[in-house]
């Protein structure tokens, strides 16, 4: 007689990995309301109680997600830009690395910017919006060391312009904006907010 999902043994090569990527497809498919720590575990095909392994409930495991897709997006940061650009074209990269990220993984970037979080994943969650930010943060500061922008506290600065392109990943995730057409003019969105709307 085949035994139950509850008695079947402990097996997989990395759990805590299949149950990220099974997660995340739960998330983008149905909406975090539909996530289960037990449906995860039957869909990954491991014993109802193999996740507690990693996770002690379904909030620990969304601020996981919310960790992960974090890391995702630092990297993609990181990578965005060259050395012997210009102000605008390292922001502009910046600013594509971002927005792109925000298309292909809209319920993510959501679930990343929820209030609700465990105090243990806080600290961790707190340095990786840092991270984000600070790769905004250190162009705004080289920046106004070159005089090519006005002073100011350079984390006040990032975040008028982190908000404007949060802003812009939101009317594409609410189908107010098409993606294609953000992502085409988005040359044009970094000069504005470089350069303002004054006549020049």
């Amino acid at each position: 007689m085949p035994r139950s999902s509850a008695n079947r043994p402990y097996h997989h090569g990395d759990l805590r990995a299949a149950l990220l990527k099974s997660a995340e497809r739960t998330l983008r498919e149905k909406g975090t309301g539909a996530l289960s720590l037990r449906e995860l575990a039957r869909d990954i095909g491991v014993s109802h109680a193999a996740p507690g392994r990693h996770f002690k409930d379904k909030q620990a495991l969304l601020d996981a997600l919310a960790l992960d897709g974090y890391e995702r997006l630092n990297q993609a940061l990181d990578a965005a830009g060259s050395p012997g650009q210009t102000l605008e074209e390292h922001m502009t990269a910046l600013a594509r690395a971002y927005l792109g990220f925000a298309v292909e993984h809209p319920e993510l970037l959501e679930l990343m910017f929820a209030r609700k979080h465990d105090p243990d994943s806080s600290a961790q969650l707190a340095a990786a919006v840092d991270r984000s930010l600070g790769s905004f943060t250190r162009l705004v500061a080289e920046a106004q060391d070159r005089g090519e922008i006005i002073q100011g506290d350079p984390e006040r600065i990032t975040m008028f312009a982190a908000a404007s392109m949060h802003g812009l990943a939101a009317l594409i995730a609410g189908c107010t904006l098409d993606a294609d057409e953000a992502l085409a003019g988005l040359d044009e969105h970094v000069q504005l907010l470089l350069h303002g709307l004054s006549p020049r």
